[in-house]
């Protein structure tokens, strides 16, 4: 988990206003929610990642694990290989996530759902 000299600048600002907008700050922005609901399963190395969450591009993935790593919610594995192997996986304060991933999987699935309707 990162010390509070480390937390990023937008994390501190939302700090100072409620704890919604620190959930935001930390998870908010593109693909980040993705990139949580597919490592509850397992550990993924980059390619595997970046072919489940779909159409992310490499600098945007890379930004938003870089991110999610710093503010401990994913964890990045080098293994000293050659060819190099990253995986990443969840942290505990990641993998605590898997019921709110699951909540909002679920009322997104439903939303689509009702706006598919002609009758809505």
């Amino acid at each position: 988990m990162a010390t509070t000299e480390e937390v990023r600048a937008p994390i501190v600002r939302a700090m100072r206003s409620c704890p919604v907008e620190v959930s935001i700050a930390v998870l908010g922005g593109a693909w980040k929610m993705t990139i949580v609901k597919y490592l509850l399963d397992e550990p993924l190395r980059y390619g595997e990642l970046r072919r489940k969450v779909g159409e992310v591009t490499p600098r945007v993935l890379t930004r938003q694990l870089r991110e999610l790593e710093q503010d401990g919610i994913v964890n990045r594995h080098s293994f000293a290989e050659v060819p190099p192997r990253v995986e990443y996986s969840l942290t505990p304060t990641g993998r605590a996530l898997r019921g709110f991933v699951s909540e909002l999987n679920r009322w997104g699935a439903e939303y689509v759902e009702s706006i598919a309707r002609p009758d809505r």
